[in-house]
């Protein structure tokens, strides 16, 4: 029950931040957590660190969509 309040908690306060931050994370924070919950009843330790990594790759893929409209533009 502490956990789904803490999830709670961490979902509405990542979804009052601005959109750009907020990109990838609540999706890895939902999936962080229920692991972390099921690997140990650490539910908040996982959201965080699926928040990151969410972040993480949701910076990295914005990077790759940018890289390959560069590179098309040039081939026009």
């Amino acid at each position: 029950m502490k956990t789904l309040f803490a999830l709670s908690v961490a979902a509405i306060a990542l979804l009052s931040t601005q959109a750009a931050e907020a990109k990838g994370c609540i999706k890895g924070a939902i999936v962080g957590g229920v692991a972390g919950h099921y690997a140990g009843h650490h539910g908040v330790l996982g959201a965080a660190a699926g928040c990151l990594y969410g972040r993480h790759h949701a910076k990295e893929q914005e990077r790759r969509d940018q890289q390959s409209q560069v590179n098309n533009q040039g081939k026009m």
